[in-house]
């Protein structure tokens, strides 16, 4: 374990922060704000992070488990830091409040403690915002696409980070790679940005709605979310960027490049098209008597289906009032989520499908035996470990959802509400139903069920597995082997110098 290299990471990524902690700080002096917050925030972040970077180790190798312990604890230490300026700045007195409601902002869930927004400082609101645009593509890939860190072994940051079954490079270089999807991110959210401008925003309002849209984060700075704008065309335009930034980023790439195959192909975008659709059509059908005229009735549906899908968390109505079946279809959207290497949450279309294809084969294996079925996608096979990942991914998610939801039973609230709510934060979807619907939120949670949700959230935002190894006993229990096991080489050396006495042995090899 390169202990060292995963310390130097993690004092950069807290330095990254702290840079990106002067775009609220100006927000702040542009409006007559205090500065404060950010200022404390920032000298915080400093003096823990250059210690770890003064010096860079001479081993930069990383691997797997180093690549999903440096990930994990990154999303947590940011978490954790960019909570500060809640608190400092009074906005959120509690820091367990505070820290569930940075873990929402990074992981894109949207999920708030917050009942009333539209009094806050625009700076805090800001930063709450662009909390979202940040964790959308991930810092991992920032980082990645600024610095040429430690050569081929990037790609291990890469898979710890990007969301999906399986992970890929767009070009041979990694650092390429990342540069090229976090370039498709800044010109698609500049694009809104000027969309939303044209259809009436301030610049300060497109500039947070265009964060968390693309981010499919879906904080709001208006109380009633995207529906006290009273917009149609917002809403509309909001809603397909919401689509569209849960499509697969390679594929945008693969647009550019003119590779018309690699879209043609792709069972993932299609299936996902295909579930917005009929999702669409199915709850307007179901709905259309709660609406004045079939416009509204469409957009509305359209809206809280790509916004329930993309995993954003926009509202434009309170599902909570709709039939049955509508509320039904949301709840399967929240399960699925979109496109893996999207900035989407859920389990993913891709892997739906895999555990689907997976199924259906041991189904026929059963009734053949002596077949051989292969799975595939895009019309490829499938190798077996993918596979296997997909259904073992299934597994765990289910048992977290399922003791997430038993714990926070605790606090009284009905099934509906704990298991909804347990959804939309592992799925980083943001709101429920019932009291934690798009009209509610997780203020009532006491603080244990806060901080167990925001878990949840930086569980579901990494794809649980990295977070499994940071908390895992097993993996200090090897840290530790591994430390003592240096002390002994050290003091081994030390004594085949012929010291006289212990003495002169340095404590620290003690």
């Amino acid at each position: 374990m390169n202990v060292k290299m995963i310390r130097y990471l993690l004092g950069i990524i807290l330095l990254i922060e702290a840079g990106l902690l002067l775009f609220p700080l100006l927000v702040a002096l542009l409006y007559g704000e205090s500065i404060r917050p950010f200022l404390i925030t920032i000298g915080i972040l400093i003096l823990i992070s250059v210690p770890f970077i003064i010096l860079k180790p001479q081993n930069t190798q990383i691997y797997t488990k180093e690549g999903f312990i440096c990930v994990a604890g990154a999303w947590l230490l940011m978490s954790v830091f960019g909570a500060i300026p809640f608190v400092a700045s009074g906005t959120i007195p509690n820091f367990i409040s505070a820290f569930f409601e940075t873990a929402s902002g990074f992981t894109t869930t949207g999920a708030s403690i917050l009942t009333e927004i539209e009094s806050l400082p625009k700076s805090i609101l800001f930063w709450r915002s662009f909390t979202h645009w940040i964790g959308g593509m991930g810092v991992l890939v920032f980082m990645l696409a600024i610095l040429p860190l430690a050569g081929g072994q990037t790609m291990y940051l890469m898979r710890a980070e990007v969301p999906g079954p399986t992970k890929g490079k767009l070009v041979p270089k990694m650092q390429n790679s990342a540069l090229i999807l976090y370039g498709i991110y800044v010109v698609m959210t500049v694009l809104l940005f000027f969309i939303l401008l044209l259809c009436g925003m301030d610049a300060y309002h497109a500039s947070v709605n265009a964060f968390a849209t693309a981010g499919t984060g879906g904080f709001s700075v208006l109380n009633n979310s995207i529906a006290g704008y009273n917009n149609p065309a917002v809403e509309w335009v909001i809603a397909i960027f919401m689509l569209l930034f849960g499509i697969n980023f390679n594929l945008y790439y693969f647009m550019i490049i003119k590779r018309w195959s690699e879209i043609r192909k792709n069972e993932e975008l299609y299936t996902f098209l295909a579930i917005c659709l009929i999702s669409t059509v199915a709850i307007a059908a179901n709905t259309w008597k709660l609406f004045e005229n079939a416009g509204d009735c469409i957009r509305t549906a359209f809206f809280q289906v790509t916004t329930i899908i993309s995993t954003c968390g926009f509202a434009t109505a309170d599902f909570n009032l709709w039939p049955a079946l509508s509320q039904s279809i949301l709840i399967l959207l929240m399960l699925m989520g979109s496109c893996a290497g999207s900035t989407a949450g859920g389990l993913k279309i891709s892997r739906v499908i895999l555990i689907c294809k997976g199924t259906l084969r041991e189904i026929r294996h059963v009734l053949r035996p002596k077949s051989v079925n292969v799975v595939r996608l895009d019309g490829e096979p499938v190798e077996e470990d993918v596979v296997r990942s997909a259904i073992g991914y299934l597994a765990l998610y289910l048992l977290l959802l399922v003791f997430t939801t038993f714990i926070i039973s605790i606090d009284g609230y009905s099934l509906e509400t704990n298991l909804t709510a347990t959804i939309a934060c592992l799925n980083n979807i943001g709101p429920g139903l019932k009291e934690v619907g798009p009209t509610g939120n997780f203020s009532g949670y006491s603080l244990f069920s806060q901080f167990l949700l925001a878990l949840n959230m930086l569980f579901g935002r990494l794809e649980i597995m990295p977070m499994m190894i940071l908390f895992s006993p097993f993996t200090w229990k090897k840290i530790r082997e591994q430390k003592k096991l240096a002390r002994k080489r050290k003091l081994n050396q030390l004594k085949k110098q012929d010291l006289k006495s212990d003495e002169t042995i340095p404590k620290k090899y003690w």
